[in-house]
């Protein structure tokens, strides 16, 4: 049995074809740059409004943002300090205390572990590991350690230098 298209399969597919108005439908681009199928031609004409063509025109409509509702009799919460206010002055050297302690402490932190990875590093010959009989597993560590000793010393001259930028410690 062959699956040749039969003539009334044919004759469907040509109605459908012809009827391709009923497919796609016109989009008309109107003033403000707002977008429309909904028109006749005529309230399209009537309106300025202009036949969108050459490729797909896909339109999706949002709903605009309704402002946020207040209970009745409230007041709105007052809004924070303008950007080009000032900080109180007490305010601010409570702060600049904590980031120095924060910073202080970070660094003795970094310090102990830096002393740590040179005492294991024993000047470029730690001592070999049971688990290292292979002799690029030994050479593999010991430049682990250097990358890490040269990030702690570049850790450690970075908060010294944030140390730097804050104001000197009240006395």
């Amino acid at each position: 049995m062959s699956r040749a298209p039969t003539l009334s399969s044919l004759a469907m597919l040509a109605c459908l074809l012809a009827s391709g108005s009923t497919w796609a439908q016109t989009v008309y681009r109107c003033p403000g740059n707002h977008f429309t199928n909904s028109l006749t031609p005529k309230e399209a004409e009537a309106k300025g409004c202009r036949v969108v063509e050459g490729g797909n025109v896909t339109i999706v409509e949002t709903r605009r943002p309704t402002p946020a509702a207040r209970p009745a009799g409230t007041q709105a919460a007052p809004a924070s300090a303008p950007a080009g206010s000032r900080v109180d002055p007490n305010e601010q050297r409570a702060r600049d205390s904590d980031a120095r302690r924060i910073l202080e402490a970070e660094l003795r932190r970094e310090e102990e572990a830096l002393a740590a990875l040179r005492k294991e590093y024993n000047n470029g010959e730690p001592e070999r590991r049971g688990d290292e009989r292979n002799y690029q597993k030994y050479l593999d560590r010991v430049a682990n350690l250097q990358a890490e000793i040269a990030r702690k010393e570049a850790d450690i001259t970075s908060i010294r230098r944030e140390l730097a930028r804050l104001p000197a410690a009240a006395p």
